[in-house]
């Protein structure tokens, strides 16, 4: 049966509709099962009801319109308990319900299984027969395995809209909200603007050609124009974002050279395939390969991949972009909403982006912050064509969309815009007072910063340093590892900008969700495998070109040079580290260039490493918590995974001991240490942190006017008050809900971030 899984599953992903998907489904399962009736069931959204969506022995015209209140019939029970049931006689069972329009009577041995995705059930399948028999045990392990597949197939065609246009549901709710992951923060109010692929490789035929050379202009005159689109487009952004950010379209045009995808499809059109069809086969392959890696950036780029061979195909079907009405307040929302997609959008029209897939670390997410527009990425659950045209509110703080909202709904949003503007005013003078508490107790508030257009936003906003200096962005932002050279010019920047500050600058951290298109890792599991210092200990000479660079870059400047190791699980790799920072310091010299000594720190990611906290001290100046790593290490969740992205909890108990525990170990060795997760960026976070002691608090610049205004407005006393009564709770919400009742009783409130549901708006 394994055998007859896979061919269904091949044949409902090239299926060219959810309904076709459908009846390939339950005349397959009747066939392979040797059973008279299959048939499937979904919730609609609207009533509620459990609907005939598709069936295989029934009369057709019953599709549609035979439903089920919740719990009715042998049907709704399997959805009630969300577990299959096989009876042999359904006719004799208690919850049986007769249905005469699909002439079932005849039938009596029954098997039900729930559709379920996320927790949630979705629908039921189901299969019948006349004589009076239950379905063997085979039978059932394949119709729930079959189930399982089919809810992914459910959820998707939910999500699109593909459900409601089959059940004719023409009412929208109101108020109803979808969640997704957070891409870029802020909230925004305007018209959805659904937008997708000009072309479809789906719809590309197999097909010869005796003209190859006429194929090859056709290819290279789409090539063209698709490299003149891409040009005129970071041309178009040029003003708006600074070259870093414009990186993606030369990973773009990278792609049409002759060494990379262009090429290849040069060489099937030579074998005689003819364009549309050879560009199809390239795409399809290069996506293959990229969905066999799991590495979560790689990933990523197989929109990059599509979205560029669809502009390529579109040329080469003579389809012409189409020409979009953006109206003032446009959410541009889409299944895959790419770089490309956004900037045909007028700047000044762009008010939020919406889409189904991604994450927080994809192209169109990175945009969208660099761009300061509000984005919601992963929304997997959200009815894509429904809402055409239709008002809808972004939130990106929380990664939560509302569909059609009341006026009293987009009343409440507007307030929290216009609060959140006039409180981000009130905080502007605050950029040049201390970070201090009422009795006196000072820390650092630094910010983690990886983008040349963050400097200017983080020392407006009063940053007293870089916690964190993400230095794999600018080499991602290239198809080779930078020179020494180059990345002294960067490093020597942002070390000028800051200068007298500190600035802490992360050696290479890839590996894991980050990788470099010219520098692929294929392993079986990314995060427990090849990356941070691991990578750059077996290559030396990389470590040592960067190293040299930083020192390089920090000549005659006051500011203190800080290098920090990521990803460090034992002193053997800092002692190692060490000793290259230690060479490379010697080689600088030997050239007659006069640098300090740089700080050395070790960042602390790994649950291994809060056990051996005191004797990594002891090797270093410093040492920094990464505790968007280490949670996700400590829970085993993956954060930017919408599946389980519930279960990611900074404010855990364990992971709020391990915090504890490291401030007290560097403490003991009399060494400073910091925090540079997204933890210490919350009014909550840092008032757990100021209480455990530690000294420096990074974080992103946006967040750091409201957590200095709530450390000047609280006490170290008050501080370790909460902690001690924190330390007595058993789970993340208690925890959450306790603080935010300290930061109100305080009056701190406007610190808080909004969560509320369209529900308690009413």
């Amino acid at each position: 049966m394994l055998d007859a899984l896979r061919q269904i599953s091949r044949d409902v992903d090239a299926a060219p509709s959810f309904e076709h998907a459908l009846g390939i489904i339950v005349a397959r399962v009747c066939l392979i099962l040797g059973t008279e009736v299959c048939s499937v069931y979904v919730f609609d959204k609207v009533t509620g009801d459990l609907r005939l969506i598709e069936n295989e022995g029934f009369r057709r015209r019953a599709i549609g319109k035979v439903s089920l209140v919740p719990g009715e019939g042998v049907v709704g029970l399997v959805a009630e308990r969300g577990e299959p049931l096989n009876i042999e006689n359904a006719s004799e069972h208690p919850r049986y319900r007769h249905f005469s329009e699909i002439g079932e009577e005849p039938f009596s041995a029954f098997l039900g299984v729930p559709v379920i995705h996320n927790r949630r059930v979705l629908g039921v399948i189901t299969v019948q027969q006349r004589e009076n028999r239950r379905f063997r045990e085979d039978e059932e392990a394949f119709l729930t395995t079959l189930a399982a597949q089919l809810a992914n197939v459910v959820a998707h065609a939910e999500a699109t809209g593909s459900v409601s246009a089959l059940l004719n549901a023409d009412h929208v709710p109101s108020d109803v909200r979808y969640e997704g992951i957070a891409g870029a923060p802020g909230i925004a109010i305007g018209t959805a603007v659904v937008v997708g692929p000009s072309a479809n490789f789906d719809h590309v035929p197999d097909k010869g050609t005796d003209d190859v050379i006429a194929e090859l202009t056709n290819f290279d005159r789409a090539i063209d124009r698709v490299r003149a689109d891409i040009e005129e487009t970071n041309r178009s952004l040029s003003r708006q974002l600074p070259a870093e950010e414009r990186a993606l379209f030369s990973a773009y045009l990278h792609m049409l050279d002759d060494t990379a995808i262009a090429g290849e499809v040069r060489e099937e059109i030579r074998q005689g395939n003819w364009a549309q069809g050879a560009l199809r086969l390239v795409v399809t392959r290069h996506v293959s390969k990229l969905r066999q890696v799991e590495n979560a950036y790689l990933q990523e780029r197989i929109a990059d991949v599509r979205e560029i061979g669809q502009r390529v195909l579109a040329y080469l079907q003579g389809i012409h972009k189409d020409k979009f009405y953006f109206p003032d307040q446009t959410i541009l929302i889409g299944e895959e909403v790419t770089a490309s997609m956004v900037s045909d959008v007028p700047p000044e029209r762009l008010k939020g982006i919406v889409s189904l897939r991604g994450s927080s670390n994809s192209h169109t997410a990175i945009l969208a912050r660099a761009l300061d527009i509000p984005a919601i990425m992963g929304a997997t659950e959200l009815p894509l064509y429904e809402f055409e045209n239709q008002t809808v509110v972004v939130d990106g703080f929380y990664g939560e969309l509302v569909g059609n909202p009341t006026a009293q709904v987009i009343n409440r949003y507007r307030e929290l815009i216009a609060e959140e503007a006039e409180f981000v005013k009130e905080l502007e003078p605050l950029k040049d007072q201390p970070s201090e508490t009422l009795d006196g107790h000072r820390l650092n508030l630094w910010v983690n910063i990886g983008l040349v257009s963050e400097i200017t936003r983080s020392l407006d906003r009063g940053a007293e340093g870089i916690g964190l200096f993400r230095t794999e962005i600018p080499f991602a932002s290239r198809d080779r590892f930078p020179t020494e050279e180059e990345q002294r010019v960067i490093y020597r920047e942002h070390l000028e900008a800051f200068n007298p500050r500190p600035v802490t600058m992360r050696t290479l951290d890839i590996g894991g969700d980050k990788a470099l298109p010219y520098f692929p890792i294929d392993e079986d599991n990314p995060f427990l495998g090849w990356r941070g210092i691991r990578v750059t200990l077996d290559h030396p000479e990389i470590f040592l070109v960067q190293v040299r660079a930083m020192m390089k870059a920090s000549v005659g400047l006051e500011s203190d040079l800080r290098i920090m190791f990521p990803m460090v699980t034992n002193r053997h790799e800092v002692a190692e580290a060490k000793a290259l920072v230690m060479r490379a310091y010697r080689e600088v010299r030997d050239e007659d260039v006069a640098v300090k000594m740089p700080q050395v720190g070790v960042m602390i990611e790994v649950p291994a490493a809060i056990h051996q906290a005191r004797l990594i001290a002891r090797q270093v100046d410093f040492l920094a918590v990464g505790s968007n790593d280490l949670t996700q290490y400590m829970l085993a969740v993956d954060r930017n995974n919408p599946r389980v992205a519930n279960l990611y909890q900074e404010m855990h108990p364990a992971v709020l001991n391990a915090l504890r525990e490291l401030a007290k170990a560097a403490h003991a060795e009399k060494k400073g240490i910091g925090i540079c997760g997204e933890l210490a960026g919350t009014p909550e976070g840092a008032i757990l942190c100021v209480a455990m002691g530690y000294d420096v608090l990074s974080m992103n610049a946006a967040n750091l006017p409201k957590v200095k205004w709530v450390i000047r407005n609280v006490s170290m006393r008050d501080c370790r008050r909460i902690l001690a009564r924190v330390r007595r709770m058993e789970d993340a919400e208690e925890i959450i809900d306790f603080i935010r009742d300290q930061l109100i009783g305080a009056g701190l409130e406007r610190a808080i971030p909004h969560h509320e549901t369209p529900s308690m708006f009413l």
